[in-house]
């Protein structure tokens, strides 16, 4: 049986694109939007050309290039809640996916638990009236004050902050939009507070961006390998 040796030390900060056939592997620029600084423990891919059918052999691919191993045995399975992990040797990464559009985003984190939202970029007829029914009001308030050529984009960021740290915690949008709430500081959002099931807004980092022209993401991260 083909087996994966563990990656020594750290993985470097920094964007990496995912495998995208006759297209080459390499860096992305980091976004301009005010960010946390990533750890180096976190490593983020990125495609703008998903192509049909399921992500997973994609991500699988990406994190073989990652964790230096064959494509098949990386050892990538489902929680009883359908959450993807690696476990055996790799136990202490995590990692999480999401995709949009033509967009792909996965977050790999060694002893961080992870979670990321990426979304493409159309317009939302309804985005107040979700914010309504499950944001909470003082996320409703901050959005109806955004003028009109940016109120939607604010929506998203929301959402993306949002589902990247319900997806790290493992529930998803299952366990409540309404149960996390952000506020903006100094052009960023910042977790301010939260359901004792998530641990405490000091617990969980952000990093809000744009992977490609029209997307809009984030990526959430706080400490601690996924339990299992």
């Amino acid at each position: 049986m083909t087996t994966c040796e563990p990656r020594l030390g750290p993985l470097p900060a920094g964007y990496f694109t995912l495998p995208v056939p006759s297209r080459p592997f390499f860096l992305m620029p980091l976004s301009s939007l005010p960010q946390t600084a990533l750890p180096s423990t976190l490593r983020i891919g990125w495609t703008g050309a998903r192509g049909e059918g399921a992500a997973e052999p994609q991500v699988r691919a990406w994190l073989a290039q990652q964790l230096d191993c064959p494509a098949v045995a990386v050892p990538l399975v489902r929680d009883a809640l359908g959450r993807p992990q690696l476990c055996a040797r790799y136990r202490a990464f995590d990692v999480n996916w999401s995709h949009s559009g033509d967009g792909l985003l996965v977050g790999l984190g060694d002893g961080l638990r992870v979670g990321v939202d990426v979304e493409h970029v159309r317009p939302r007829p309804r985005a107040m009236e979700l914010a309504q029914r499950f944001f909470a009001a003082e996320e409703v308030h901050w959005l109806a004050k955004q003028p009109a050529s940016t109120q939607q984009t604010a929506f998203l960021r929301l959402w993306c902050a949002k589902e990247a740290v319900l997806k790290a915690h493992g529930r998803g949008l299952a366990f409540g939009l309404q149960r996390l709430q952000f506020a903006e500081r100094d052009g960023a959002l910042k977790l301010v507070a939260c359901e004792r099931l998530l641990g405490t807004p000091d617990d969980w980092s952000l990093h809000e961006f744009e992977p490609a022209a029209g997307y809009r993401a984030a990526i959430a991260w706080r400490a601690g390998a996924t339990p299992h």
